[in-house]
């Protein structure tokens, strides 16, 4: 059973902090390339951030570069998403994603089911 749950979520004030987690199983997650992706109401889904699977070389969507800090402890098979400096603007949706091969060569993309950001006074 493959699954990406999500967690920490919540409310915070605009500057504050928030750490989310992303705890896989059923799967190799090593093997995957991990990030996360979020959706604003009325907005589409955009990638925030993501790493690579052997180097953890690191990428993000330049409104949170500075910001926000994607890692990963395979060891944990989980995947962190340090969310510093919050605003607004970065109220949405947030999900976890993975993607990889199995052993066997299979072409895999996993989602969990989100975890919600709110950043208001």
């Amino acid at each position: 059973q493959v699954q990406l749950v999500e967690s920490g979520g919540g409310l915070v004030q605009p500057g504050g902090s928030l750490r989310l987690s992303c705890a896989a199983s059923g799967f190799t997650f090593s093997r995957y390339a991990t990030s996360w992706y979020r959706q604003a109401p009325g907005k589409e889904r955009e990638l925030v951030a993501s790493i690579t699977s052997i180097s953890s070389s690191t990428n993000y969507v330049d409104s949170v570069k500075g910001r926000f800090t994607i890692s990963r402890d395979n060891a944990k098979n989980t995947v962190y998403l340090q969310m510093n400096t919050l605003k607004p603007e970065d109220t949405a949706v947030y999900y976890c994603n993975a993607k990889g091969r199995s052993q066997i060569g299979v072409r895999n993309d996993y989602w969990g089911q989100g975890t919600q950001v709110t950043v208001s006074s």
